[in-house]
């Protein structure tokens, strides 16, 4: 069995360099021209944080940051992702090491739930936030409306928004 057949590529695809920053580490990779940035982030890296799901881009499970824009994982093949920067919800964290106020908002306020959604539910808050530290509830709807909670359960999603709102407001 070949190195492709290995990395479930099809037959006869052919290998590409990626060179791009995933979590603030420089990579060069070797992947197929075929693959998707979901199954090397998942499948290759092993940064499972990322939910593999609906892969066609309707429930943002596999939100990721590219250049500090959310977009879905899953329709986003690996090769336009060159020279880029990549952040997961294993790159999210506080610059101490601890975890970010949104993460820690969306604990605290039980945004979280079943948990599978909230990876891509905290990647397009960050994004938000990043963008507009002081949204509008329109502005937060927007946001999220490319992330689907099977739980149902947006009320506490909504609170950990506002918390996380609060908090960075109020950080020196």
């Amino acid at each position: 069995m070949s190195k492709h057949e290995m990395l479930g590529a099809p037959r006869g695809a052919k290998q590409r360099e990626l060179a791009c920053t995933i979590n603030g580490e420089d990579m060069k990779l070797e992947v197929n021209g075929a693959k998707r940035l979901l199954s090397v982030l998942r499948d290759d890296l092993a940064l499972t944080g990322t939910k593999r799901s609906c892969e066609i881009g309707r429930c943002g499970a596999c939100m990721v940051l590219v250049d500090g824009k959310p977009i879905n994982a899953c329709l986003t093949m690996a090769y336009q992702c060159a020279g880029k920067q990549i952040t997961t919800i294993e790159g999210i964290g506080a610059a101490d090491g601890g975890i970010e106020p949104i993460q820690r908002a969306f604990l605290e306020e039980g945004g979280f739930q079943c948990g599978y959604c909230t990876p891509g539910m905290i990647i397009s808050v960050k994004a938000l936030l990043d963008r507009s530290p002081d949204p509008s509830e329109e502005e937060v709807e927007e946001a999220l409306s490319g992330n689907i909670c099977r739980c149902t359960g947006y009320g506490g999603i909504k609170r950990a928004v506002q918390r996380a709102i609060e908090w960075r407001r109020e950080a020196p």
